[in-house]
């Protein structure tokens, strides 16, 4: 048997999943994916069409009384508190919080500060809003519960070019690891946090680039849930998810250098500066080969 086909108290049959950004991409793949397992499924997304639209799917499939469908501005703090409102006056619970909605937008480090708010206000202050919310119910459950945060690897090896995107992931790796840490050192909390670390994934923000076709190196948003949702059950608290381009062994060094940039005092982001991009070639080429990769 499978990690896949082992039964796990959360996500288990009967139990509730909300999904926030489900309207599109991974949030979309996990709602399906949570349902297919047997779980009554609450989205909420900005885009009330596309949550419709796949709440009508979902509801075809596990039927109307097993799906909530609520609009949500995660930024907007009183929205996300009638959201929780919705879920627990409907079930009584939440098994499964995944708090996934985001924004892709550019800002960098002295240009787009509308977009910098914007961001920040979806992407960490999204996650705030969710957390705070949801976190003081669910501590006090019966049943054991998880928080997904989803983060993102830029918000870790930090690649040059959307500032404002990279640190507001980077916000978000912060945010889960202290709310990990803060759960367990709760002896009456039976929630357990996990930071859901995409890959390359295609999604309705990479087609939004002009990108009309899934790039060959890219995995489909299902994967991407599908390999979380092993992680999730196997209890790793980094869900750090491969592609086809990328292996985990090449992500884990990349991480390695990143953090000796600052240990050995070398220039800021030194794996795309001129002098030190061949010497980071070389560490991965020989870390490749240690592993006989």
């Amino acid at each position: 048997m499978s990690v896949a086909d082992e039964l796990h108290p959360v996500l288990h049959a009967g139990r509730v999943a909300v999904i926030t950004g489900a309207g599109s991409g991974i949030g979309k793949a996990a709602a399906r994916e949570l349902a297919k397992l047997g779980l009554k499924i609450a989205i909420a997304d900005v885009d009330e069409g596309k949550l419709r639209e796949l709440g009508k799917e979902i509801s075809d499939e596990i039927g109307e009384q097993n799906v909530l469908i609520v609009p949500t501005d995660v930024s907007k703090l009183e929205q996300v508190q009638k959201l929780k409102e919705k879920v627990y006056d409907t079930w009584g619970e939440v098994a499964v919080l995944m708090n996934n909605a985001g924004v892709g937008m550019k800002g960098t480090s002295w240009e787009g500060i509308e977009n910098w708010h914007k961001i920040f206000d979806v992407n960490l202050f999204g996650i705030v809003n969710v957390q705070h919310t949801f976190a003081p119910f669910m501590i006090h459950q019966e049943n054991q519960a998880m928080i997904i945060n989803t983060g993102s690897k830029q918000g870790i090896t930090n690649p040059p070019g959307n500032a404002a995107y990279n640190a507001s992931k980077a916000a978000v790796k912060i945010l889960t690891e202290n709310l990990a840490h803060e759960l367990r050192e709760r002896p009456e909390a039976n929630v357990t946090a996990h930071l859901f670390i995409p890959g390359w994934t295609w999604t309705g923000m990479t087609g939004d680039d002009g990108i009309k076709n899934k790039p060959q190196g890219a995995w489909t948003a299902e994967e991407t849930v599908l390999y979380m949702l092993d992680k999730v059950r196997e209890g790793e608290f980094y869900i750090l998810v491969p592609d086809n381009e990328s292996k985990r062994e090449v992500d884990q060094l990349r991480i390695m250098w990143g953090a000796a940039d600052i240990a050995e005092g070398r220039p800021a982001l030194s794996r795309w500066h001129k002098d030190y991009k061949p010497l980071f070639e070389e560490f991965v080429r020989d870390g490749l080969e240690a592993l006989d990769i």
